[in-house]
């Protein structure tokens, strides 16, 4: 139940990060409002499975869905550049996050 909730707080984490790009620096009220939601969301979660997880792994698989999920959104949403070192640098963090997963308890 811990990696369910640690990936739920990472899709949280993307939620947070795209809506803090749409609040213009917080001077939209609403996309404000869901950032700050999110945030709370994802740390409430990012928490609660580090009741069993190690500090370590949970951290690292939580900023990794992050920034494999911003990079995604951030491309495939608001058409930023998908270059062939950036697509290798989020593969190479998704890597990362199977690895950890692979070498951890739980």
């Amino acid at each position: 139940m811990a990696w369910v909730c640690l990936g739920i707080a990472g899709l949280f984490e993307v939620l947070w990060a795209y809506a803090m790009k749409r609040s213009e620096g917080f001077t939209r009220p609403w996309p404000t409002a869901v950032t700050l939601l999110a945030m709370l969301a994802s740390f409430g979660l990012l928490s609660w499975s580090m009741r069993s997880l190690p500090l370590g792994t949970a951290y690292t698989v939580w900023t990794g869905i992050g920034a494999v999920g911003a990079f995604l959104l951030g491309t495939l949403v608001l058409g930023e550049a998908a270059t062939p070192l950036r697509v290798l640098a989020a593969l190479l963090i998704l890597g990362g996050l199977v690895l950890m997963k692979l070498s951890s308890p739980g």
